[in-house]
C-alpha cells in the first residue's frame, strides 16, 4: 500500500513537472525516451505525388544545427536501410549497411513507425 502511494505521488510530480516545460523541452524528453526504447521508423519521400524512395529501420530524424551558432538548419538527417521495392523489409539485394540521408524542409515526406514489423 505504501509503495502504491509513493508511486502515485512520483507520477503526479513528474506530470506536473512536464506541464511546466516548453513544448520543445517536452519534445526533447520524448525523443530521449524514444531513442532509449528504439523505433522502427519509415521515411517515405515523394516527388510529384509519387513515392520515389523509402528508408526503413530508422531510429530517429535529427534536425541539423549550425556548428558556430547552434541554430536549426533547413534540413533533417538520419540513417536507414534503402527499401528499393517498397515492401517494408530489408532484402538481400538491397544495400547491406545503413545509409546516411538528408531531407530538406521543402521535401515532401512522411515519417512513421513501420506498421508491418
Amino acid at each position: 500500500m505504501k509503495r502504491t502511494i509513493i508511486t502515485t505521488i512520483m507520477t503526479l510530480a513528474a506530470l506536473l513537472g512536464l506541464g511546466g516545460c516548453t513544448q520543445e523541452t517536452q519534445n526533447q524528453l520524448g525523443r530521449a525516451v524514444q531513442n532509449w526504447t528504439g523505433t522502427d521508423g519509415v521515411l517515405d519521400i515523394y516527388e510529384g505525388g509519387n513515392l520515389v524512395m523509402r528508408f526503413i529501420k530508422i531510429d530517429k530524424l535529427t534536425t541539423a544545427r549550425g556548428t558556430g551558432d547552434g541554430q536549426p538548419r533547413q534540413y533533417r538527417y538520419g540513417y536507414g536501410y534503402l527499401d528499393k521495392n517498397f515492401n517494408y523489409k530489408h532484402d538481400k539485394d538491397e544495400p547491406s549497411q545503413k545509409l546516411y540521408f538528408e531531407i530538406s524542409n521543402f521535401t515532401p515526406y512522411i515519417f512513421y513507425e513501420n506498421p508491418y514489423d
